[in-house]
């Protein structure tokens, strides 16, 4: 099969349609008496003219080289990508779920109240939180809420703080989320073990600090072990301590980080509770409070009665809504599918062989690889190419390679604080025999870095399309199709 794959513009002959219309059975009137001259167009659309065999067979053949979950190992670290129940999608799909309109006197939508009501509890129960909302539609928007509940927090005791501590390890969208809120933010280092250190960040704080944001386990997969003294160092100075669950898959049923001395979490649905990421998704990012900061969450929320569920909207402290009604409902059904499944227990088992898979991997491929913290990881572990860099091939150049070994690479470069990071997270749903094809695949690279390193810098080999000018498409996107320019 050709590695090229024709355009949809590039298929087809003029007059070749993919639909048919019944005989329109009106008078046909002219456009001038349907639209004002301004709004019609001037020059004919430009469409691809194909038939529908055409359309599919284009479109399924771009699909089988798309690479996803159900189709091969994605290791991605810190993104959880894993396996995603097909009962989840049955249950979302089932009518009186997926034909429900946000509109419908809650009467109606009784049972799709009920859910969301105990979706809730459930996951309250897991982080340890006593009010949880729905509405924010992904991770980062829900780290963004959380910084707007602080900041309303501490507004409504007519303390005006000014800045967010994040570790240097912490993911991107935590300081952009708290700059959004309109807070400065300084950055704490990580000490030799990869953790918080703990005397920079207590020479950090005062009285100004409104949050520490943190990942527990942090983005080198590793435990903050001090956390029960962060916590009350931030308290001491009146600050809240924020929770990026974007690593919860580590410590569900284990440990909460209500528990830990949080105030806000944000989970990841598509993360964390086997929803899909991205295109199959979309996200949901719920965030989870101690009761402190429940009269600021968005509004409404789903209250039980003695008529039933209903919406609460009498919040005067709320921050107001964060999305058009109440966030991706079919997505906190597919998590509450997840979530009766397993029961508390399988949750347990899910973090524990999450950990295992982790911990198996990290300690095969130190052979090949540097681990920088050689230490008991969780969900994720963080190795480093600076041993193949003196070689010349780069922690990108593996990742390309692995292509050529159908994997999926895993976060390159990310935590900045370690050179030539490659972050891989297996998750719990891989089995032994595919976490060995895959440290196969980097053993055989690190190999090849030392005695054909030009076979690496030059990867992917079998790929439809090769190394592509990532620079130039970032800074000269071109999106549109023109021709045979």
């Amino acid at each position: 099969m050709s590695k090229e794959q024709a355009l949809l513009f590039e298929l087809g002959a003029p007059g070749r349609r993919g639909y048919s219309l019944p005989q329109l059975d009106l008078p046909e009137k002219p456009v001038d008496e349907l639209l004002p001259e301004e709004m019609q167009r001037k020059t004919g659309l430009d469409l691809p003219e194909v038939s529908e065999g055409e359309l599919v067979r284009h479109y399924t053949a771009l699909s089988t080289r798309n690479h996803g979950v159900d189709s091969g190992f994605y290791p991605l670290g810190s993104c959880t990508m894993k396996y995603n129940p097909k009962i989840n999608e049955e249950t979302a799909r089932l009518p009186g779920f997926a034909f429900l309109h946000p509109c419908q006197p809650v009467e109606s939508v009784q049972g799709a109240l009920e859910l969301l009501h105990r979706a809730e509890l459930y996951l309250n129960e897991v982080t340890g939180m006593e009010r949880t909302t729905f509405q924010p539609a992904a991770g980062a928007h829900g780290e963004l809420t959380g910084m707007m509940l602080i900041r309303a927090y501490h507004r409504s005791r007519n303390d005006e703080r000014k800045i967010v501590l994040a570790p240097d390890s912490s993911h991107g969208t935590n300081p952009a989320s708290a700059a959004m809120t309109g807070y400065e933010i300084k950055e704490i280092p990580s000490d030799k073990r990869g953790l918080v250190d703990l005397g920079a960040l207590r020479e950090t704080l005062n009285e100004d600090v409104a949050a520490l944001m943190l990942t527990n386990p942090n983005t080198l997969g590793l435990f903050e072990e001090d956390i029960l003294e962060i916590a009350a160092a931030v308290h001491d100075v009146g600050g809240l301590l924020y929770y990026d669950g974007a690593n919860l898959n580590a410590i569900m049923g284990h440990a909460r980080p209500g528990d830990m001395g949080f105030d806000v979490v944000h989970l990841n649905l598509h993360k964390t509770f086997s929803t899909p990421h991205g295109g199959g998704g979309p996200g949901s990012g719920p965030v989870g409070v101690k009761e402190h900061l429940a009269p600021f969450l968005p509004l409404p929320l789903v209250e039980r009665g003695e008529k039933g569920f209903y919406w609460k909207d009498d919040l005067p402290l709320s921050i107001g809504r964060v999305q058009g009604f109440y966030g991706n409902f079919g997505v906190v059904v597919k998590a509450y599918t997840y979530l009766v499944m397993m029961g508390a227990a399988g949750l347990r088992r899910a973090a524990a062989d999450a950990v295992l898979n982790a911990n198996y991997l990290a300690q095969r491929l130190k052979k090949s690889y540097a681990l920088p913290y050689d230490r008991l990881c969780k969900h994720e572990f963080v190795i480093s190419a600076r041993k193949q860099k003196k070689k010349g091939v780069s922690a990108a150049d593996i990742a390309k390679a692995l292509l050529d070994y159908g994997f999926h690479p895993p976060t390159v470069y990310f935590p900045l604080i370690v050179e030539e990071a490659l972050m891989v997270e297996p998750t719990e749903t891989e089995s032994k025999e595919t976490l060995d094809r895959f440290a196969g695949a980097l053993e055989e690279i690190a190999r090849l870095a030392e005695e054909e390193p030009e076979r690496v810098t030059a990867a992917p080999h079998t790929t439809p399309v090769g190394r592509l000018d990532e620079v130039g498409a970032a800074r000269n996107p071109r999106v549109c199709f023109e021709g045979d320019e």
